[in-house]
């Protein structure tokens, strides 16, 4: 979302978004004096808030559809867009209080009430430019096309997947398997969380035909990857061996963590096997040391694998950590059994194209269940 900030030394609106690698910032307008600045600044950011999420959280997504369904208001919320430029350039009172249908168009009509208080024709016209452009950038990002001020999707995580974003994070991921900073800035992350995902199942595979495991026990010899990350790996894997499509084993994960984040419990039953596992670990964690004093109080249980506050973001990293550590392990394997040790670089280097011509040769072999 773009946020809105007051520069006091110019006296100017200065609207700034994020690009994946830091903030853009731009002018809008310079302002009249007054406090009444601070308050429109605060509105332009609540307003860009409440129609990015219509982008984060699409109708489509939603479980419940139907008169009053979630996905019902979502659709409502998304609608209202068309009421916004309208608000901002009535030429009377916007009343206080008035009662609005959304959320969208409630922001567009403190917006409005703002303007008028600042008692500045230039302003209203440079503010409805503003925000014409910020719809526009959320209707492209729509589309999967993230030029432009559509690039702040990038940080935002999404309960859907444009195919357009998934394909072309594919196509990245093909060049580069270990990631590229182009996931970061050119795709949305959960298009490129599910693309990751598949080719972590390809590099599961390349792994497990290397040391002779199932791919589902790779990830349980990655000493490289952090504990939580395991644990998001480990099912996702899982869940593509079973025969899940990488989308239909991401997007529960993240859409799990958008709820929790929102301080909702999405999963009843998975929250109980943690809180159950939990307990198990924690009474052997006090039979083997009783003197340690832990129990179910004194432990924070995370109620999902990934940061609820960056889901999406949280899971590529973890997806491509994923894919370096089955790198790790396989050129380890491969050292040992090819009796090259001392070979040094050049045999890590051989071993190192052999993994990435098998992982390519996996993902191209299940590309029908990534699209």
């Amino acid at each position: 979302m773009t946020r809105y900030a007051v520069d006091p030394v110019r006296n100017a609106l200065i609207a700034y978004w994020s690009t994946g690698v830091g903030e853009i910032a731009t002018t809008v307008a310079e302002l009249p004096s007054g406090p009444n600045a601070l308050r429109l600044a605060t509105c332009l950011t609540e307003l860009s808030q409440a129609c990015w999420r219509c982008y984060t959280h699409p109708a489509s997504a939603a479980e419940q559809q139907g008169p009053n369904s979630i996905g019902w208001h979502r659709q409502r919320e998304r609608d209202a867009f068309s009421t916004v430029v309208p608000a901002l350039t009535r030429h009377r009172r916007p009343l206080n209080g008035a009662r609005s249908s959304t959320r969208v168009e409630e922001m567009a009509h403190r917006v409005a009430r703002n303007l008028y208080a600042l008692k500045a024709p230039p302003l209203t016209a440079r503010i409805t430019t503003e925000v014409i452009s910020e719809l526009a950038a959320i209707e492209q990002a729509e589309l999967g096309d993230l030029r432009a001020r559509a690039q702040q999707a990038v940080i935002l995580s999404r309960e859907d997947a444009s195919p357009l974003q998934v394909a072309q994070a594919d196509t990245i991921l093909h060049r580069h398997p270990f990631g590229a900073e182009e996931l970061f800035t050119r795709i949305e992350p959960t298009a490129a969380a599910i693309a990751a995902a598949h080719w972590l199942h390809a590099a599961t595979i390349a792994t497990a035909d290397q040391i002779r495991l199932h791919p589902a026990q790779i990830l349980t010899e990655v000493d490289r990857v952090k504990a939580l990350a395991q644990d998001s790996l480990a099912e996702i894997v899982g869940a593509m061996t079973a025969g899940s499509s990488p989308w239909q084993a991401v997007m529960p994960m993240i859409r799990n963590a958008l709820h929790v984040a929102e301080g909702h419990l999405r999963g009843v039953t998975e929250a109980k096997h943690r809180i159950t596992r939990a307990e198990d670990l924690i009474a052997r964690a006090h039979d083997n040391h009783p003197e340690l004093g832990i129990s179910m109080e004194s432990v924070l249980l995370p109620m999902t694998p990934i940061n609820p506050t960056r889901p999406a973001l949280d899971l590529l990293e973890n997806l491509l950590s994923g894919i370096r550590g089955c790198w790790v392990l396989y050129t380890q394997y491969a050292d040992t059994f090819s009796g090259r040790e001392a070979d040094g670089d050049p045999a890590r280097h051989r071993h190192t194209e052999a993994f990435l011509t098998e992982v390519r040769q996996a993902a191209a072999a299940r590309r029908e269940r990534l699209l």
